[in-house]
């Protein structure tokens, strides 16, 4: 068994101001989208440019942080969020959803590609690869904040979670960053490091999350 690190969930504090590793984690994040979507605009098939995609960027950040709260409040705690809507503001407590943050990217990449005269599916295989990162970063936020942690175990590597119980567990949060993180983004980047036929990488992705996801619900407590 391993010791759980008690990390503090504050990086550090400006006077009052708190920047917390979970809000890091996310600027972390969009930061590498931004640095990976630019190299991939020097493409010759990309379907936007440098300045066009630092917009895209824009969108799809908004739909991150929108989508990702929203689908969270809804569909996990609309009984306490409904009784202080207010508190569904502070995304920098934790609790965002992967679902919700794909419906608000996807219609970000929709509002955008009418804006700027392309298809769906071409902003949607542009973005795809870029998304793997953040999700590996996101879950390491989570496991820094203590919250999502896996079933009970007794694998060498299982560790006791703050207000889980005394019980060991999978370090689930983990296992989704490195799957459906880093394995994910390799297998995109390096597939779409060529012209491929519409819809193909964004399929991919999805086949890959899929997977990734559906895997480590063995190991994740519901």
């Amino acid at each position: 068994m391993l010791i759980y690190p008690e990390f503090d969930p504050v990086a550090f504090a400006v006077g009052p101001l708190q920047v917390r590793w979970y809000g890091l984690m996310y600027l972390l994040g969009f930061a590498a989208a931004w640095f990976l979507g630019v190299r991939r605009t020097h493409q010759s098939w990309a379907p936007v440019t440098a300045n066009q995609f630092a917009d895209l960027l824009f969108y799809a950040a908004v739909g991150v942080i929108l989508g990702g709260r929203l689908g969270y409040s809804l569909f996990y705690q609309w009984d306490y969020y409904s009784q202080r809507p207010l508190e569904i503001l502070m995304i920098w407590r934790g609790g965002m959803s992967f679902h919700g943050g794909l419906v608000g990217v996807l219609a970000a990449c929709w509002i955008f590609g009418r804006r700027v005269g392309r298809g769906f599916f071409e902003i949607t295989d542009f973005v795809a690869p870029l998304v793997p990162i953040g999700l590996a970063l996101g879950r390491i936020g989570n496991f820094i904040n203590g919250e999502l942690w896996g079933r009970t175990s007794d694998v060498p590597w299982a560790m006791v979670f703050p207000h889980a119980g005394p019980f060991p567990r999978h370090p689930s949060q983990l296992y989704e960053s490195a799957l459906e993180g880093v394995a994910l983004f390799v297998v995109l980047w390096l597939f779409s490091a060529r012209p491929r036929p519409t819809m193909a990488v964004s399929g991919l992705f999805l086949l890959g999350y899929g997977l990734a996801r559906g895997s480590v619900e063995f190991f994740r407590e519901p």
